[in-house]
């Protein structure tokens, strides 16, 4: 059982929006044969990785819109146990999707200008949440955690990128957010003082 971890609206929306850009900066760092390699998920190019990050951004605008009265039942820790159970059956149809996604493109740099308008998306969008409670994937999350998922989210794709030297890192306030996150988990490695280090590990890298 998860100990709990909410973050303040202020918090997640900065933490995501700082996440959301260095994604994309890490993203332009890659040329069509470095996008085909193999990233740090299971299953997934790099190419494959960005195209999740690009269609969950698409659900995660449009549950945006989703706000209700009904009390949070799913924080910025306890949204990421409920999502491994709705995976734990069979992972493979999922990757599967995502592949042939992917493999739409005729050149892997397009999957970017699609990145480019969800991201332009969000940036016009994020700014403008109210302080509140979304019903998203069938569970109720205050805004601050929503966003802060997200935040964490980008993080561990952005590190599943295993960009070139002189790329840009993940966002120091969505890394402080998703090492809280994994430590209020309880899956990273007891004394990793490596921040990087511990959200992999803790997310199954």
């Amino acid at each position: 059982m998860p100990r709990p971890l909410s973050i303040p609206l202020e918090e997640g929306r900065r933490a995501f929006l700082e996440a959301l850009r260095t994604f994309r900066a890490g993203c332009e760092s890659l040329d069509d044969l470095a996008l085909l390699a193999p990233s740090r998920a299971q299953g997934w190019s790099r190419l494959d990785c960005i195209v999740h990050v690009r269609t969950g951004l698409q659900e995660m605008l449009a549950g945006s819109r989703a706000d209700t009265d009904t009390p949070a039942d799913t924080d910025a820790a306890s949204y990421w146990t409920a999502f491994a159970a709705q995976e734990a059956d069979d992972p493979v149809p999922g990757i599967f999707v995502t592949r042939r996604t992917a493999s739409a493109y005729t050149r892997p740099r397009q999957a970017l200008q699609h990145l480019d308008e969800v991201c332009a998306g969000w940036e016009h969008h994020a700014p403008a949440l109210p302080d509140g409670r979304m019903s998203f994937q069938g569970l109720v999350l205050t805004t601050g955690d929503f966003l802060a998922t997200w935040a964490v989210e980008l993080v561990v794709h952005q590190l599943d990128l295993d960009l070139p030297a002189g790329a840009p890192p993940p966002a120091a306030s969505a890394m402080r957010i998703a090492r809280r996150t994994v430590d209020a988990l309880g899956t990273a490695p007891a004394g990793e003082a490596d921040d990087a280090k511990a959200v992999l590990a803790g997310f199954g890298r």
